[in-house]
C-alpha cells in the first residue's frame, strides 16, 4: 500500500491552510479546554481519594519515582529552580512555537498534526472530568511530598497555586492532574519534531523535551508517574482517531459546501426570474417569445434584429397607397443584364 506521503498518491492537493481561519480555531479550542478545566473542578475529598490510589498502585508496582526526583529538586536548587521555569513557561511556549513552524514550514503536514493535538486534548479533558486527581504537592505532608514550586517562589512568577501568577490560583484547577497534558503535549512536540525535523538538532530536541518533562513533571510533585503515563495514552489515542475526525471534518465541510451553493443558486434563480418577468429594464414581459416594441409600434419576434423605420413597420402583404410592385409577373422571365456598349456605357434596356 503506498504511503500516503508518497508524491503522486494523492487523490488531490489540499489548499494550504489560512493563518486567520487557524488562529481562530486554536484560541477557540484552547479557550474551551481551559474553561472545561474550571468547570470540572471536582470534590477534593474524591480527588485526594484518587491521588492516594495512584500512590499505592506505584508502590505496589515499585513504580514510586516521584519521592526521589522531588528530594533532590527540593535539596538542590540548581536543579530546582531551572525545573520550576520549565514546567510554569515551556509547557505553554513550546507546543504553539511548533504549531507555527510546522504551518509555516510542513504545511503538508500541518491539518493531521493540528488535529491530533485538538483530539488528544478533548480526551484529556474527559480524564479531568471523570477522575480529578490531587497532585503530590497537596497530599499530607506526612506523604513526603515538597511544593517546589512554593519552596522556590520567590524566584519566579508562581506563588503556591502550581504554575498560574501569585493571585491568578482561582483561574486554574489544581486537581487536573490525570492525565499529565504536560507529558502528552510535549510528546506530540516531540514526535512533530522527530518526525519532521531537517537537522539531528532538531530530532534530539524531539527526544530530550518529552524526556526532561517527564522528570520535571515528577519532580516538581506536580504529577505521578502514572500521569505521565495517562498523558501517552491518551496522545496516542488521538492519533488512532485523527483520520476518523479528519474524515467527518471533510464530510461536514462538503454538507455545508453542497447546501451553500444551493441556497446561492435558489437565490440567483429567483432573481433570475425577477429580471426576466419585468424585461429587465422595466418593459413589458415577453409572451410567446414576442416582445413588444418600445412606443407600441409593433412586436419583435425574440432573437431577431428588430426593423428600425422610424416607428412605421408594415407586416407581410401590406402595401402603402401608390406603392410599385417590383415584382415580374408570374411565368415572366427577368429582364436579360444590359449589354456593354463599348465605351463603358450601359446600353439602354429594351
Amino acid at each position: 500500500m503506498p504511503h500516503a506521503d508518497t508524491p503522486g498518491t494523492e487523490a488531490a492537493p489540499r489548499p494550504r491552510p489560512r493563518w486567520w481561519t487557524e488562529l481562530p480555531l486554536i484560541v477557540l479550542v484552547y479557550a474551551c479546554y481551559s474553561a472545561g478545566r474550571l468547570l470540572v473542578r471536582g470534590d477534593v475529598s474524591d480527588a485526594v481519594d484518587h491521588g492516594l490510589a495512584i500512590l499505592r498502585i506505584e508502590k505496589a508496582l515499585h513504580l514510586n519515582a516521584e519521592h526521589p526526583l522531588n528530594r533532590l529538586f527540593t535539596h538542590e536548587p540548581w536543579l530546582g529552580v531551572p525545573a520550576d521555569f520549565w514546567y510554569a513557561s515551556l509547557h505553554y511556549l513550546v507546543t504553539p512555537l511548533v504549531l507555527v513552524w510546522l504551518f509555516r514550514s510542513r504545511s503538508v503536514h500541518y491539518r493531521a498534526a493540528r488535529t491530533w493535538l485538538m483530539t488528544s486534548t478533548f480526551i484529556g479533558l474527559i480524564g479531568f472530568t471523570l477522575l480529578p486527581t490531587c497532585p503530590p504537592r497537596l497530599l499530607a505532608p506526612g506523604h513526603g511530598f515538597v511544593d517546589t514550586m512554593a519552596h522556590y517562589s520567590s524566584y519566579g512568577w508562581w506563588g503556591g497555586e502550581a504554575s498560574a501568577p501569585r493571585g491568578l490560583g482561582g483561574m486554574t484547577n489544581q486537581y487536573a492532574a490525570m492525565p499529565s497534558l504536560h507529558v502528552g503535549w510535549a510528546l506530540w512536540c516531540g514526535w512533530i519534531l522527530w518526525r519532521h525535523g531537517g537537522t539531528r538538532a532538531t530530532k534530539a530536541a524531539g527526544v530530550i523535551y518529552p524526556l526532561v518533562t517527564t522528570i520535571v513533571v515528577m519532580g516538581t510533585a506536580n504529577h505521578y508517574f502514572l500521569d505521565a503515563v495517562a498523558g501517552a495514552a491518551v496522545m496516542a489515542a488521538g492519533l488512532l482517531l485523527t483520520p476518523y475526525v479528519l474524515r467527518n471534518a471533510d464530510r461536514a465541510r462538503a454538507a455545508v459546501s453542497v447546501r451553500f451553493a444551493t441556497v446561492r443558486a435558489a437565490s440567483l434563480a429567483r432573481g433570475a426570474g425577477a429580471t426576466g418577468a419585468s424585461g429587465g429594464d422595466g418593459s413589458a414581459p415577453a409572451v410567446g417569445g414576442i416582445t413588444p416594441v418600445a412606443g407600441g409600434s409593433g412586436p419583435v419576434v425574440s432573437g431577431s434584429t428588430p426593423v428600425v423605420s422610424g416607428g412605421c413597420e408594415t407586416s407581410a402583404g401590406e402595401r402603402f397607397p401608390r406603392q410599385r410592385d417590383e415584382r415580374p409577373p408570374a411565368g415572366a422571365e427577368p429582364d436579360a443584364a444590359p449589354a456593354d456598349t463599348g465605351d463603358g456605357a450601359p446600353a439602354p434596356a429594351r
